[in-house]
């Protein structure tokens, strides 16, 4: 697993082994390259964070910061590692807690981009798209998931081999106005 572009592009990132599912490689290049207008100064949060790969590549290709919140022991080994070895822990917080109850304390519209790459056994991603929509704390939500599986209505559906993508987009009520 590695960085596919910008700054570390081509570096290589530490792995947790077989008990974590990190996003696909080719699937992370295609997430990054559908948000690629949205990546420019952004404050990225990654839920589910895993290897922090997701959030890593962004703040790669020009995100201004990244916030991981991940509560797996061996996941969190893997994102510390990776965090030290791109020297990047001052543009970057990792929040060892449960993603749901992480969020309960997040303000609205806190981040300009959310990434979540849930467990594909649980409906978490599901119950994170409800969420969502009900209280946004970012501008862009994109969940990771089983192709067989359908968020909530009013986001963008891609397909990518076993898995789908997601993509929700709000702007502020005063914005545009």
């Amino acid at each position: 697993m590695r960085i596919f572009a910008g700054k570390w592009a081509g570096v290589s990132l530490v792995s947790p082994g077989r008990r974590v599912r990190p996003t696909a490689e080719s699937l992370r290049v295609s997430i990054m390259d559908w948000l690629a207008e949205d990546l420019e100064g952004a404050r990225v949060l990654d839920l589910f964070a895993g290897t922090g790969a997701l959030g890593l590549e962004a703040l790669s290709r020009g995100a201004r910061s990244v916030d991981f919140v991940e509560s797996g022991p061996e996941a969190l080994h893997s994102l510390k590692a990776n965090r030290a070895k791109l020297r990047v822990t001052k543009k970057t917080r990792l929040f060892k807690k449960e993603v749901f109850t992480f969020l309960e304390g997040v303000e609205p519209w806190a981040y300009d981009l959310a990434l979540a790459d849930p467990p594909y056994t649980t409906r978490a991603g599901e119950k994170l798209a409800r969420l969502w929509l009900s209280q946004p704390f970012s501008t862009i939500l994109l969940v990771e998931h089983l192709r067989e599986v359908t968020l909530p209505p009013g986001g963008v559906r891609r397909v990518f081999e076993d898995s789908a993508i997601t993509t929700y987009r709000r702007r502020k009520k005063n914005e545009g106005d």
